[in-house]
């Protein structure tokens, strides 16, 4: 093929010389070149433009765009040549392939959609969907993402299941984190939004139109297939799985607990809603203030249509009852309203258990079927410090100024008082107001020992505490063995008698 430089100089060879042959000798080519180029010069075409050339296929491209479309383009072209030799067709095969590649061109250009870009108004659309979360502790979890479309802004909460009481959960502190309720949400349809479908028309869920009254919104489902609608936050599910998902691509460790998914969802949320979007050229925290002007607010208290029943927790116990069981929740509620209710059934039934907060509902504890008498019970739903009573283990606290004075003596006092009242001592009192008199005596360390040995052995008799204080007393005066004495009373002794004697006899022999 001619460039456009060697096709003006032919040109311009034929304006020169007005002769095919004498223009080809000049720019040296074919003159059946020079006058192709010349006589697409005098139709009007561009230059360079190749002209078609009739093809032995023409006359059968109706019936091959026949079978292309009866097939939905699907037909291979060895089953169409084998259909044209019939018809009186005498191309090669490689002619009737090259044929059946451009009918099935023509086929899916036909057939394509073309999808209306969508111009999203700022406050108007809300859309949420799901993503599969991380196991934990053997449980699978899910991701609710939910983006404002105009600004871009994201939410990710991490739920346990995508029940209808968890997605109105997600759907109330969404709109608590975001400030604001927009006019619409729009999401795909799924059993908690939409019933059926009857001749193309969604039945919205009963609850679910009463739960958007309630927040004066309006739920909405996207139409199948529907990229411009629905495109943008599914790609926010897969950024978000992405990221939140231990996988090999991000390194990122396994969850210790749910609440660690949690922090790592606010994490995200910080840093996407920070992060200039590709699209806006801004940052969603820039652009939401758009939104929240033309929103309206989210009322005080949540829609509780989903969330079960009510009880209250105690005011010094965090336990409530539920069907004949007790559930333990989070010390920092006593005295707070909280929302129970069942799901799953026989071995998978579960007590779950909500309440309200500055950010929306929030699911708190979650426990298997309790029965009555045997309550469940999670031990970080209680403080650290927290005292647990166990019979037959007694915290020991003075309750007047005598038990004070006496407690006051030591570890040993302690001791004497759990020793002596399982075994039923009498006049205890007397005896404590004895020892107490003897540690002014004798010193507290001394008599809080005593008192220690005399609970180790079991001695709680009158006089029992003076005695072996005297023991210890005495003791303290006597000479015992050990690693730097010894009892063995030496020889100086007998030197003494030796010098006398030798004193006396007036010497030695």
């Amino acid at each position: 093929m001619k460039s456009d430089g060697e096709i003006m100089e032919i040109l311009e060879a034929f304006d020169s010389t007005g002769s095919y042959r004498a223009a080809a000798e000049m720019v040296g080519c074919s003159h059946h070149t020079v006058k192709a180029h010349v006589h697409a010069r005098n139709l009007g075409q561009p230059v360079g433009t190749a002209v078609r050339r009739d093809r032995i296929t023409d006359d059968f491209m109706d019936k091959i765009e026949e079978l292309v479309n009866r097939s939905g383009g699907k037909i291979r072209a060895d089953k169409v040549h084998q259909r044209l030799i019939t018809l009186g067709y005498q191309g090669s095969q490689r002619s009737t392939r090259r044929a059946v590649a451009e009918a099935k061109r023509a086929q899916e250009r036909a057939g394509r959609r073309v999808h209306r870009p969508w111009v999203a108004e700022p406050g108007l659309w809300l859309q949420y969907d799901y993503g599969d979360g991380p196991v934990i502790d053997g449980a699978k979890t899910v991701l609710f993402i939910a983006w404002l479309a105009f600004s871009r802004f994201r939410i990710v909460i991490a739920l346990r299941d995508k029940t209808l009481a968890s997605v109105f959960m997600a759907l109330d502190r969404t709109f608590r984190l975001i400030g604001a309720i927009p006019t619409y949400v729009l999401t795909d349809n799924e059993k908690t939004v939409t019933t059926m479908h009857i001749a193309g028309v969604p039945v919205r869920n009963r609850d679910t139109v009463s739960f958007a009254k309630y927040y004066g919104t309006t739920v909405l489902t996207c139409q199948p297939a529907d990229p411009a609608s629905k495109g943008g936050v599914e790609r926010s599910v897969q950024i978000a799985k992405a990221d939140l998902v231990p996988t090999a691509t991000n390194l990122r460790d396994e969850y210790a607990s749910f609440a660690d998914l949690e922090t790592a969802c606010q994490d995200f949320m910080t840093e996407v809603n920070e992060k200039e979007h590709r699209v806006t050229k801004r940052r969603p925290m820039d652009l939401i203030g758009q939104e929240l002007a033309v929103m309206h607010p989210v009322p005080d208290r949540a829609h509780t249509i989903a969330f079960g029943l009510s009880r209250k927790v105690p005011a010094n116990t965090p336990m409530v009852a539920f069907e004949s069981g007790q559930y333990s929740v989070p010390h920092v509620l006593m005295g707070a309203e909280v929302f129970v209710r069942v799901h799953g059934v026989a071995d998978g039934e579960q007590v779950i258990i909500v309440a309200p907060g500055s950010e929306g509902i929030r699911e708190i504890a979650r426990h298997g079927r309790a029965r009555p008498g045997s309550p469940e019970i999670c031990d970080e739903h209680f403080p650290t410090d927290a005292t647990r009573k166990v019979p037959g283990v007694y915290a020991i606290r003075a309750k007047n100024h005598d038990e004070e004075v006496f407690l006051a003596i030591g570890h040993g006092a302690h001791e004497w008082l759990r020793e002596g009242a399982a075994a039923g001592v009498s006049r205890m009192r007397q005896k404590m107001g004895e020892a107490v008199d003897l540690s002014r005596l004798h010193g507290r360390e001394r008599v809080d020992e005593v008192l220690g040995t005399a609970a180790a052995y079991g001695r709680f008799a009158t006089g029992d505490v003076a005695s072996l204080l005297d023991h210890c007393v005495s003791d303290q005066d006597s000479r015992s063995a050990g690693e730097d004495a010894s009892l063995a009373q030496g020889t100086s002794g007998w030197q003494a008698m030796s010098n006398q004697s030798m004193t006396e006899g007036g010497g030695g022999l």
